[in-house]
């Protein structure tokens, strides 16, 4: 309600500053602590819980009849007539008491949300005021955007410390509506449409969490396998139909083939709400149940058949990713590629492949944080956000060229982060169930991953002999977070080994009694590797501007300054250079029909192996 946007932007710088100062307080003070339980209050929270989650369905069939989306207000009534089952019928008898909890892959999570979505907002409170200076047509709704953006972050916070699975469907839920507002912010026909298909297409996701909740409510009417503890440690035979139901809404919320067309159309958003979907919130929802329930998954076929899904989604949307000249889709496309890869990891679910998908989490979020907000600065300084268009951007943006580069560079290249973990994942699904089909699809898909990053990157690092620094329009605000998201990558690839041993090991020790880690040699190796490439951004930012300008070679030809020359028949042409892009290969439309039906075919098989091995009295 204030009208002064400095004192707004102010309240939400340190409302961010205060969300990064507590999520590492709490990890200082609880890191060594391991698993740790609270009895939070089930009755009244959950009578509040149940009243907010009316209030919202109520909400979205208001907004599903006013747009006329018929589909949306369908599946709303489906999924609120299961709850006000289950409420009615099942809920009076269940007591969870260790309701909320904390262990080492919350912390991570925690931190993730807390200092990558706190940048995100401060970022946001410079890009919105600039957003709206070239979007005078849309409606200024920044009081409801920053409200949505900061209900989001909590609903995250409440989503990895629920350790009741009714808490954590309900802070699920919570996420599904924030993602919703956010993408229909500008509220032109294509927000509000791409709005409602993510909508839609978590919904799915929605009703089978819901349905679980019949199952467990069936299995044990005293609630206790309600916990999300005592699931997984009651074994495989009660757990994996749960486990299942509710990995399936983890592949909707990670926007999973055959759904990740929401993530792709969530691009119409600004770009702070597309960094924070891709990042630390929406998405990362999604593997981090599916991460949780690696256990139960262990050794099963119902879990194989969903690691495929992952691996077929990482394969097919890399090489899709190779197709586009849009950056925003470019990194929607990676990202949902690399969801897939921790997808993947997560589901086969072993010690080391849960190690991998969980480094995986933490650099990617990192990494596509920066890359998001890189972009959205170039966007609105250049009004294009299209590759071809960022020729010479080393000599525009010299700053967030490099920015962009060592971002591309812990996305890609040896030794940053993700190329660790696809490293440990090879490692581990070599001895995984059907890991020689996991290796191969993980090669190719890594190979087209390189494609597409490496023409990337040498668009932007490719210098130009005109060109004006534009850099200083650029605020300071921007500045502070673009460079601290830019040091967190860097800092993320050289600590990690600090990351694995203090969180990640102990975290997986506690769940299978064994831990995995990268071979010395390998963490040797790799941080000889960081040293020397760290030179790369260094050399590009500190040589002058003379010395990244050099005659163009036309083969002996003439050219002009501005890149003209005498082509045959002595007509002038203008040189110009342009990446390949291979549509009629990799083309969105060509590789989505192929992936789709195949990844809908895998999640029908895990239901169907469920099903049959429940029959048999076995579990597949």
């Amino acid at each position: 309600m204030l009208p002064n946007n400095r004192i707004k932007d102010a309240i939400v710088a340190l409302a961010g500053l205060v969300i990064s100062l507590g999520s590492i307080y709490l990890f200082a003070t609880s890191f060594t602590g391991g698993s740790v339980y609270f009895s939070f209050p089930f009755e009244p929270t959950a009578q509040v819980m149940f009243v907010i989650e009316v209030a919202i369905s109520l909400l979205l069939l208001y907004l599903g009849m006013k747009f006329k989306q018929y589909v949306a207000v369908l599946l709303v009534l489906v999924q609120t007539a299961i709850t006000l089952y289950f409420e009615m019928t099942m809920a009076g008898g269940l007591e969870p008491v260790k309701n909320l909890f904390i262990d080492e892959f919350s912390i991570i999570m925690a931190l993730i949300i807390g200092i990558i979505g706190s940048l995100i907002a401060v970022y946001a409170t410079s890009y919105m005021n600039t957003y709206h200076e070239h979007h005078p047509e849309i409606r200024d709704r920044r009081r409801m955007f920053f409200f949505v953006v900061f209900v989001f972050l909590a609903a995250m916070f409440g989503l990895v410390f629920s350790n009741n699975l009714l808490w954590v469907f309900f802070f699920w839920e919570i996420t599904t509506l924030s993602s919703f507002l956010l993408i229909g912010y500008s509220e032109t026909e294509e927000a509000t449409n791409n709005a409602f298909l993510a909508l839609k297409l978590n919904l799915l996701g929605g009703i089978a969490f819901a349905a679980s909740f019949l199952y467990l409510a069936t299995v044990d009417p005293s609630g206790g396998l309600f916990e999300l503890d005592a699931l997984i440690a009651s074994g495989q035979s009660v757990a994996i139909i749960p486990a299942v139901l509710i990995c399936f809404a983890g592949l909707t919320k990670a926007a999973q083939m055959p759904f990740s067309s929401w993530l792709v159309g969530a691009m119409v958003a600004p770009t702070p709400v597309s960094a924070l979907l891709h990042s630390s919130t929406m998405v990362k929802a999604g593997v981090y149940i599916i991460v949780r329930f690696a256990p139960v998954l262990l050794g099963t076929l119902a879990g194989v058949a969903l690691g495929m899904v992952g691996a077929v989604t990482f394969l097919l949307a890399s090489a899709i990713a190779i197709s586009q000249t849009n950056a925003k889709k470019v990194l929607a496309y990676s990202t949902i590629a690399n969801l897939g890869l921790i997808v993947a990891c997560a589901s086969v679910g072993t010690p080391e492949l849960v190690w991998a998908a969980i480094m995986l989490i933490i650099f990617h979020a990192v990494a596509k944080s920066l890359l998001f907000l890189c972009v959205g600065t170039v966007e609105h300084r250049t009004g294009s956000r299209d590759i071809e268009d960022m020729d010479g951007l080393i000599v525009k943006f010299p700053k967030i060229a490099v920015m962009i580069a060592i971002g591309i560079a812990g996305m890609f290249l040896a030794p940053f982060g993700m190329l660790i973990s696809k490293w440990a994942a090879i490692e581990g699904f070599i001895d995984a169930p059907f890991g020689i089909v996991f290796v191969t699809i993980l090669a190719f898909g890594s190979a087209v991953t390189v494609f597409f990053w490496a023409k990337w990157m040498g668009k932007v690092l490719s210098v130009t002999p005109f060109g004006e620094n534009l850099e200083g329009s650029v605020s300071r605000g921007k500045w502070v977070v673009l460079s601290s998201l830019a040091a967190l990558t860097v800092l993320a690839a050289l600590l990690f080994p600090l990351v694995s041993s203090v969180l990640i090991e102990p975290y997986v020790l506690g769940v299978y009694g064994e831990t995995a880690r990268l071979a010395q040699d390998n963490i040797i190796i790799m941080l000889l590797m960081i040293l020397l490439l760290l030179f790369l951004p260094l050399s590009l930012y500190t040589s002058s501007k003379e010395s990244r300008k050099l005659p163009v070679y036309m083969s002996g030809r003439a050219t002009t300054p501005d890149l003209k020359f005498a082509g045959s028949l002595g007509i002038q042409r203008e040189m110009t250079t342009r990446n390949y892009y291979f549509d009629e290969y990799f083309g969105e439309k060509k590789l989505l029909r192929l992936g789709d039906p195949i990844c809908i075919l895998l999640i029908l098989a895990a239901a169907a192996l469920v099903a049959w091995g429940m029959s048999m009295g076995v579990v597949m």
